[in-house]
């Protein structure tokens, strides 16, 4: 591991190219050839990108790993085992392309972008790997990648800051390819609660915190459109990209967001998949403005066309039905109750672990195995806060003021029904979703008290509590009270586990935590309170 073979031919930080070798100038041709592919194809233009890159695949390392990153892309879009096999050997091919370039026979500066290569691509590999196989030796193998990968931009990072760093006309495509492994690594890291990052620290991993604008909503992202926003290079670059046009959206209010996303489908047909990352934002721009048919329509089509959580999109389906009226008419015929009941059977398993999502929703659809179902007061807006979506309405005041009369309806309902065993926990969800709406409209006081309402005696949703308490800090900190800020933080840290949820909580909570700049010493006080 780690920056290897070619840098011993360094000497006093000059290049050793001599003018006989070869492969002068092939560096910046295949640079120069490998952003007019990738400009092909942010431009939708996916068939002439690919066709652009393959001739080259086996001779080029830019080729080889941009080749295999879209169809890496393609796989993880599409879940089929076979695109998985497919770009795993093509990854591998391109490893094995940058492998044969760190070698002393050209010169330093291609050495060090092969190592910067081959580091992308033991990462890609690493993915890949916890995809295909769900054993414990897949693990470990994926492990040791994703450290050999860690070890290696960290090397080159160390290098290119030093005062022997060499300096030439690719030199600003390898600090930016190495700045954002490095960066990415880092910010990856910074996220960890304290536990975890121990246990990191131990195998060899460090870091700093390091920000950037999708950082402080990062919940609401799936996984792949984060894989996609880490893995494609400016994409501000290219207007008309349907990966563009739905990160363009991101910065939008998401009532003036609809256009955009429909625009992203428009923009392309032939990677149907970027439809789906476009439709699942859709189901949520509808679930804000509580149009439930339309949120209902787009996870509808997820469950036709998409593989990614067929348990999630099923829930979604029951849950947007569930919030109409008895009297309205269900799309399609269907029934809310029977689509709960399919949620269980859907489940899927991804690195050999249920995505805590779909573990959720599992767990929520267990009241309706009953011949009489207890029904759920209010799943979508529920399963809205585990996406982070108060915080994405908060500057629109009229989607939280029909969120509110929609929470105050269900309160109602709620109080009206008979007591079962499910009633202090949906009295509890109504609290937790009231107070953030009243957060979010500037009645703190009332909100701490809905806060404060959650109650302890709950049967099923153990995760109210802890989430609570933090939304509760969350306010103390907006009002400047961080002593008990921090009291509150602890509590939830330390004094429940084993919720649904509970890594989205904890690194909430570490979030908070290092935004108050809470250090070892302070937690240290607080264990022995």
């Amino acid at each position: 591991a780690g920056v290897r073979s070619g840098w011993a031919i360094m000497s006093n930080g000059k290049d050793a190219h001599t003018k006989d070798n070869p492969s002068k100038g092939s560096l910046k041709e295949s640079l120069d050839d490998c952003m007019e592919a990738l400009d092909l194809f942010l431009n939708n233009r996916f068939r002439e990108s690919m066709e652009r890159l393959k001739p080259r695949v086996n001779e080029s390392m830019y080729h080889a790993l941009i080749y295999a990153t879209v169809l890496e892309m393609q796989a993880m879009m599409t879940f089929e085992q076979d695109d998985i096999s497919n770009a795993a050997a093509t990854m591998k091919r391109a490893q094995e392309v940058c492998q044969r370039s760190v070698c002393p026979l050209l010169e330093v500066m291609e050495q060090l972008h092969a190592e910067a290569c081959f580091a992308e691509c033991q990462l890609q590999r690493a993915s890949l790997t916890f995809l295909q196989d769900e054993n414990m030796v897949s693990f470990i193998k994926g492990g040791i990648k994703v450290r050999n990968s860690y070890l290696i931009y960290k090397e080159l990072h160390s290098y290119i800051q030093s005062k022997d760093s060499l300096v030439g006309p690719s030199h600003l495509h390898l600090e930016g390819g190495v700045a954002f492994g490095i960066g990415a690594f880092n910010l990856t890291l910074s996220m960890f609660p304290a536990r975890i990052l121990k246990v990191l620290e131990f195998a060899g991993f460090s870091g700093d915190k390091v920000y950037y604008i999708y950082s402080s909503s990062i919940f609401t992202f799936s996984s792949f459109s984060l894989y996609i926003f880490i893995t494609v290079p400016p994409l501000y670059l290219v207007q008309t990209s349907s990966c563009m046009l739905r990160f363009r959206t991101k910065l939008c209010m998401y009532v003036m967001a609809v256009c955009l996303f429909e625009d992203g489908c428009k923009a392309q047909q032939e990677w149907k998949q970027f439809h789906h990352m476009c439709y699942w934002e859709l189901l949520w721009c509808f679930t804000y403005k509580q149009l439930w048919k339309m949120a209902y329509f787009y996870a509808d089509l997820l469950t036709k066309e998409s593989r990614w959580s067929q348990a999630m999109y099923v829930y979604m389906k029951a849950a947007c039905l569930s919030m109409l009226s008895k009297d309205e008419s269900r799309p399609f015929g269907e029934d809310e109750v029977e689509l709960f009941r399919q949620v269980p059977t859907l489940k899927q398993k991804i690195a050999g672990k249920s995505p805590p999502t779909e573990k959720f929703a599992i767990r929520k659809a267990r009241r309706y195995r009953a011949s009489s179902p207890v029904k759920l007061p209010v799943p979508v807006l529920e399963m809205m806060y585990m996406w982070n979506g108060f915080t994405m309405i908060r500057k629109c005041p009229e989607l939280t003021d029909a969120m509110m009369q929609t929470l105050l309806e269900a309160e109602r309902t709620l109080a009206a029904a008979p007591g079962n065993d499910y009633s202090v926990d949906d009295y509890c969800v109504i609290q937790l979703l009231k107070g953030l709406c009243l957060q979010n409209q500037g009645r703190l006081h009332a909100a701490e008290e809905c806060f404060n309402n959650v109650e302890k005696k709950i049967r099923y949703d153990h995760y109210l509590v802890p989430n609570a308490l933090l939304e509760l800090s969350l306010l103390c900190i907006d009002q400047n009270r961080r002593d008990e800020a921090i009291k509150l933080l602890h509590k939830a840290k330390t004094n429940y586990k084993d919720y649904s949820m509970e890594s989205r909580t904890q690194f909430r909570v570490h979030a908070a935590l290092a935004k108050l700049k809470v250090s070892p010493t302070e937690q240290e006080e607080m264990t022995r309170m």
